[in-house]
């Protein structure tokens, strides 16, 4: 776990809020038209980088680039299908960390 790199890209406020998003996508995206991908437990977290990026209000190349840090401190998960990609929540990694510093802070 780096957790310089997960600081860093936590620092971000928009890449905070896509984390904050991702807990609950059905509460966060429900107004775009998201619709869970499939019925297992799993993919039905998965929100399309279309839907992020109507939510922040910022340009898809953009959202694209907080995706990509958030996936490369391994935060995020991402699946793709076909022409799509979908991202959710790492929330085993998020476990880890939360409890990585709740031991050492």
């Amino acid at each position: 776990m780096d957790c310089i790199k997960i600081i860093k890209a936590l620092s971000n406020k928009t890449r905070f809020n896509i984390l904050l998003w991702l807990k609950d996508p059905k509460l966060n995206f429900e107004e775009f038209g998201w619709q869970p991908h499939n019925n297992d437990e799993d993919s039905k977290h998965y929100v399309c980088v279309g839907y992020i990026q109507k939510k922040s209000g910022n340009s898809q190349s953009t959202i694209s680039e907080h995706l990509s840090i958030l996936e490369k401190a391994n935060l995020l998960r991402s699946l793709k299908i076909g022409q799509w990609t979908l991202y959710a929540r790492n929330e085993e990694e998020i476990i880890k960390i939360k409890d990585y510093i709740n031991e050492v802070l």
